[in-house]
């Protein structure tokens, strides 16, 4: 039977409302007696015991703010009564944890069928990317995708196209991190081939970009630059023809999950998505480090005040410093801008009973599981070290998937709680924190956590997600990203524009 009330951890002096509750309505949670004085939303707080002016306020075991004024025991606990109390750069002290893969995770499936390609690196797809090196020629790209698909029907995996908002009038760093983003997508290995289409005049033209690129495979990676040719769509439709001849001897193989990088990110977060959803994502990523593969964490704004749950499971010293320099230098990035650093949580996760960064930030790390953490990537980056990764980038759904498809991760687990049907190049798990989402946008979410909230065991609900991930990656299955259209990339832009 559902919980009318979760208390997420025992030391925890709130708990969550599992449905909306009456103001005058009585409940226990184990012993603890309570009579509900004001009516709660659905995912907001109550108060367990009663607090005085600059009391703390604890969930998942931790300090997620103080009170504003006194609190009494069935009180509605939200943004109207505390705040944070995140201020300013800290400084950390490396407490090294060790981390021990759980048993269950023996029991899942360890291989996957996927495409290896020349590189040594395994696909779970094999799809003919359109990747513009400009966004002048986006709709250029949307016209070839939509002629090759008529022209080329059924062949491969499908024709994508993305768009994206960069490329020209850019200078330096906010240049090159453009470079290297369109640099490891184009060298995705979801990718069997590669149309990349430039105007001819942009700041980021072939002539620029191509020694970026570097070395790579003339018949699986073709070049068009539209200034050039009298009809740019039949030209793009012609190269692909050739691209795809290159691909046509491509084949699934059994291959070790420790070849799989997977990717976590939530977005639309509710009370509820730091209870169920992101907790199970931590199982998948705690599987895949188990077996010895990749997961990549990004959105660092939402690490503030949690991360140094994520420091102390660094696997040594030198990783620790950078995880720091991540933290901190995100954190002065707010602050060049004369920007606060801890304007979160956003209006909907206000809505969704999320009061402060810091309770924000302690549901969202949970995707990251226990892991090991064993690097820290910059944008465009691609992961090379097995373990958990942690990668630059704000928090923004848009930049924040195509910084994680940057990192090479085949598969991206998002997680929500209100709901986002927002995805990128990769296949994209779309789960629901509560099961009133996933009935009400199925077709939106590939996987309900909701049942977590109704009684179903995290391992049992982990084991089925890992069965939907291997799956996915061996193409057994398609997510409902891929099934409805929702492919997208934005780059991040932090410079001067010409």
């Amino acid at each position: 039977m559902k919980q009318e009330l979760i208390r997420v951890n025992a030391g925890d002096n709130v708990a969550v409302a599992a449905r909306d509750l009456e103001k005058g309505s009585h409940m226990a949670l184990g012993e603890c007696e309570i009579t509900v004085l004001q009516d709660i939303p659905v995912g907001h707080k109550l108060a367990l015991q009663d607090m005085e002016t600059g009391g703390k306020i604890i969930k998942y075991g931790s300090v997620i703010g103080n009170a504003t004024c006194s609190i009494k025991k069935g009180e509605w606990v939200h943004s109207h009564n505390m705040e944070t109390n995140l201020d300013g750069l800290l400084s950390y002290e490396y407490h090294p944890v060790k981390w021990e893969a759980s048993k269950r995770i023996a029991n899942r499936q360890s291989t996957f069928f996927g495409y290896r390609r020349a590189d040594g690196r395994v696909g779970v797809r094999n799809e003919l990317w359109i990747i513009p090196t400009v966004s002048c020629v986006n709709t250029t790209i949307r016209k070839i995708e939509a002629e090759a698909k008529q022209r080329w029907k059924g062949s491969m995996e499908g024709i994508f196209a993305f768009p994206h908002n960069a490329g020209c009038s850019q200078l330096g760093d906010d240049f090159a991190v453009t470079q290297r983003i369109l640099s490891s997508i184009i060298r995705h290995p979801n990718a069997g081939g590669v149309l990349l289409v430039s105007l001819g005049c942009e700041n980021n033209d072939l002539q620029h970009f191509l020694p970026v690129l570097g070395e790579y495979d003339k018949d699986r990676i073709k070049t068009l630059v539209t200034q050039d040719v009298e009809d740019e769509v039949e030209e793009g439709v012609r190269l692909i023809g050739e691209i795809l001849k290159a691909m046509e001897k491509d084949e699934r193989e059994e291959c070790p999950v420790s070849e799989l990088t997977i990717a976590f990110k939530c977005g639309g977060s509710d009370a509820f998505s730091g209870i169920s959803a992101n907790p199970l994502c931590g199982k998948i990523s705690d599987t895949v480090c188990g077996f010895s593969g990749t997961a990549v964490l990004s959105e660092v704004p939402e690490m503030f005040g949690a991360e140094t749950f994520l420091m102390d499971r660094s696997d040594k010293r030198e990783t620790f410093d950078k995880v720091v320099e991540l933290i901190n230098g995100f954190k002065e990035y707010y602050m060049g801008y004369d920007q606060p650093i801890y304007e979160n949580p956003s209006p909907g996760n206000l809505r969704g009973g999320i009061s402060t960064l810091e309770e924000k930030s302690l549901g969202c790390i949970q995707k990251g599981g226990h892991a090991v953490i064993t690097d820290t990537l910059a944008y465009g980056q691609r992961a090379e070290k097995k373990g958990l990764n942690l990668m630059i980038g704000p928090g923004n759904d848009s930049v924040s998937i195509t910084n994680l498809l940057a990192s090479g991760a085949q598969i991206l687990l998002f997680t929500t709680g209100r709901g986002n049907p927002l995805a990128t190049a990769i296949p994209t798990i779309k789960i629901a924190s509560n099961t009133s989402l996933a009935e009400r946008k199925h077709s939106w979410i590939d996987f309900n956590a909701g049942v977590i909230l109704e009684g179903t065991d995290f391992e049992d609900a982990a084991d089925q997600l890992w069965e939907k991930v291997i799956r996915v990656a061996s193409g057994q299955e398609l997510t409902k990203n891929e099934q409805n259209g929702y492919r997208e990339i934005m780059i991040f832009k932090d410079g001067v524009m010409l």
